[in-house]
Formats: C-alpha cells, structure tokens, sequence
C-alpha cells in the first residue's frame, strides 16, 4: 500500500536550500545494505531491544520464497562499528507464518517479538497473519514462529501495519480491506483485538472492534494509538466523503457493553490533507500528530495537528503545520512515515521523495517561539540514493539523540538501508 515514487535524477542546482526551509548538517552512517538475498525493502521502522541491537521487517528477499524477513542487528562489538544481521524469519508466503511484512514489531516483557504479515500464511483465507517469534532456547539459536491469526475476508484482510499491546498483553491492529458490516456485507478494513489464551489453552481470540463502511472512511493502513483513558486512535487512507480518508477514535464499552464507538475526527478532503498510512502520536495535552502523503496547500503532502475540543465542544480542531511544496527546488515532499517526538517537543519524519538528491529526507519541525504560530522545517539529511533512497517507516531515537530508520531503496546493493543520523 506504500506509494513508491522513484527519485529524481537532479543537477547540482538542487543543492540550493528550499526558500524558507532551513537546513542542517546532521551525519548519515549507513548501518546496513540489503542485497535481496538477506532481505530486500525495508518498509516501516525499527525497535530496540536492551542491548541496543535494532529489529525490522523487509517486505521481500530473505530467503525462502523471497518473501520477506523479520531480522535483527546486532551492536558492534567493543572497539568495531560493523552491525552484523541475522535473518530470524524468512517468510515462506505458501505456509507458515505468512509473507511481506510491512509493519513494524514489538516486543513483549518476555522478549517475544509480535508483528503482522500481509499476505498468505495457513488458514481459510491466505490473507494474512498475525505471528509470534520465540526467542532460541538456551543453546539454540533459531527463533520458533507461530502463527497467532490467519485473516481471509470475514475477519479482515491484509494487515498492513504493526501492532501495539495493553497491560493485559492483548493486542491491537488494523487490516486495510475485509471484515462484516451489520448487514452481512464485506466491509472496507477492521480494527481487530487479539486476547492471549486462557491457562491451559493455545488459540487467541480475535475481536472486531470497529468494521468500516467506507462511507466515513477505510482502507486503514497505519497503525494503532492509545490514549491514557485506553482509547484507540488511527487513521483511514481512503474512502470517505471524498475519497481521502478520516482520523478516527475508538472508545471502550461502557459498563456491561461490548461494542466500541467509533467517531470520525477528522475527514481529509484533498486542501487540508489527503491519505494518511501512517500512525498518529501523541503529546501530554492530547493532542493528535500525523501526516498525510498527498493534499495540503501544494499537494505533496502535509504534517497535521488536531486538537481536542474545549469545554462543551464535540469538534476537533485542524492545523496543518506543513505543507509540502515540490515545485520549490530541493524540498521535501510526500510523507509516508509517522511522526517522533523528541524531549523538546520538537517533530521529526521523513518524505520519500525529495530533498537535495530527490531521494527523500529526514526533517524535523520545531514548535513555534513564544507569541508566533508557524512551526520551523529544518531537513536535517538529504538521500542521494547511495546512502538509501525512499525513507517509507518512522525514527526511532537512542539515548543519546541519535536517529534510526530505514530506506526502502538505494544502499550498496540497491535494496534498502538501516541507517543512523547523529546531529
């Protein structure tokens, strides 16, 4: 579901900053370089575990039937700086735990990995899975697989997206097509819940929370948040009103109930935005943080606030921080991933095209100074397509403020990168 666009071949020109947008000289170290063979396409971002050593998803190579991988990269040892990777699951698409994973992962206290596949994998509908990766036992070293969920219509199609979990271990996400209207008809993507077995028992329950009509909006590709009142926030990328999407919110059964409210925030029409595939984030006040690929002022995409609504109010509030212009000469523009937060409050994201290469950014916003409303772009990294090309997944920071991500092109080999940015 991720818009590819390929990179512009640009003259020396384009190394001229964009008018109005400031740029920085933040230091790219390309960590790693798919070759196809240990995975190829890199689509969203990375975790870490408490070694410090990264964790993704390629969407193709690995191995098998070159259907994509979960794989791990190991820290340099004390005095080297090669990361060594290490294929954990090389998907089989015709069985197993399914095929092309887009999603990023996470990690349980136990540390089980849990992501989902967007294609095949056993069951009725090949449509999907659900997986868990159990680390080696003592002395091994292969990760066990199992297959949590197989989706196939009825129950959704095609999870796009990663997960995230609650204090009771459930776990939450969206598949973009399938799912049951009350009217028996074939809704527009779900939201699902997957409740871990009771004692004794081995199958995990899945839950519809939200089926979508399309009328207010479907296709959710981006993920899951929670706020601290345990409601679920998300995005829709098509469908609606008018064909461009909507934010919602999913509120939990009162007391004694059972289905979950879902409400429209926001629905895109094109001006304020269009298309959204990636998660949302959240800031201490509530406040809602996304981006949309298309749409905007331009066109090519915009970075999004919505605010809760004041007291005896219902409506959201609207403000587009950015928007991405292409036709001004080395801007960034279409934005796939989500959105980081650092501890000043400042934004950072990608735009898969773009920049002084044409082959994408990394940029950050900063709020605005005391009394002003406009938010400040800065690109901190331009791709050239050697150092990567289409950064398509969210940061991640370290300690130390430092930036990690992944590019769905370009690298050595010419099939994605891991890559770090210091400042």
């Amino acid at each position: 579901m991720k818009r590819f666009w390929p990179y512009l071949t640009m003259t020396a020109v384009i190394l001229l900053a964009p008018l109005g947008v400031a740029q920085a000289a933040w230091t790219e170290t390309v960590l790693f370089s798919f070759n196809y063979t240990d995975g190829a396409s890199p689509e969203d971002g990375l975790i870490f575990d408490a070694k410090g050593n990264l964790y993704g998803t390629v969407e193709e190579g690995g191995g098998l039937e070159s259907s994509g991988a979960v794989f791990k990269l190991a820290a340099p040892a004390a005095g080297k700086t090669a990361w060594t990777e290490t294929v954990l699951l090389p998907f089989n698409a015709s069985e197993g735990a399914g095929g092309n994973p887009y999603g990023s992962l996470i990690f349980d206290a136990k540390g089980n990995l849990y992501g989902t596949a967007n294609l095949s994998g056993p069951g009725f509908g090949y449509e999907g899975t659900v997986f868990k990766l159990t680390p080696p036992a003592a002395g091994k070293t292969a990760w066990a697989p199992s297959v949590l969920e197989s989706f196939g219509g009825p129950n959704g199609s095609y999870p796009y997206s990663g997960l995230i979990s609650d204090a009771k271990g459930n776990l939450y996400g969206t598949t973009g097509f399938g799912g049951t209207l009350a009217n028996g008809s074939q809704a527009s993507g779900t939201v699902f819940r997957l409740t871990p077995p009771a004692v004794g028992k081995t199958t995990w329950t899945q839950t519809i929370l939200s089926a979508f009509n399309g009328a207010v909006g479907g296709v959710p590709v981006g993920g899951l948040i929670f706020d601290k009142a345990g409601n679920l926030y998300g995005t829709t990328s098509a469908d609606g009103r008018y064909s461009d999407g909507a934010v919602f919110k999913l509120t939990p059964p009162a007391a004694g109930k059972t289905a979950w409210t879902q409400t429209v925030l926001l629905i895109f029409n094109g001006t304020n935005g269009a298309n959204s595939y990636a998660n949302l984030i959240l800031d201490a006040k509530g406040n809602l943080y996304g981006t949309t690929e298309y749409g905007g002022k331009f066109g090519f995409g915009t970075v999004f606030k919505l605010s809760p609504p004041a007291a005896g109010k219902t409506a959201w509030t609207q403000t587009i921080l950015v928007s991405f212009n292409a036709s001004t000469i080395g801007a960034a523009f279409y934005p796939d991933a989500g959105l980081t937060f650092d501890a000043k409050g400042n934004l950072y994201g990608t735009t898969f095209n773009g920049g002084a290469h044409g082959g994408g950014t990394v940029f950050q916003l900063t709020p605005p100074a005391a009394g002003k409303t406009a938010w400040t772009e800065t690109i901190l990294f331009s791709f050239n397509g050697t150092d990567g090309s289409g950064p398509a997944g969210s940061l991640l920071f370290d300690a130390k403020g430092n930036l990690y991500g992944t590019t769905e092109y370009g690298g050595k080999f010419g099939f994605g990168t891991v890559f770090k940015l210091a400042p």
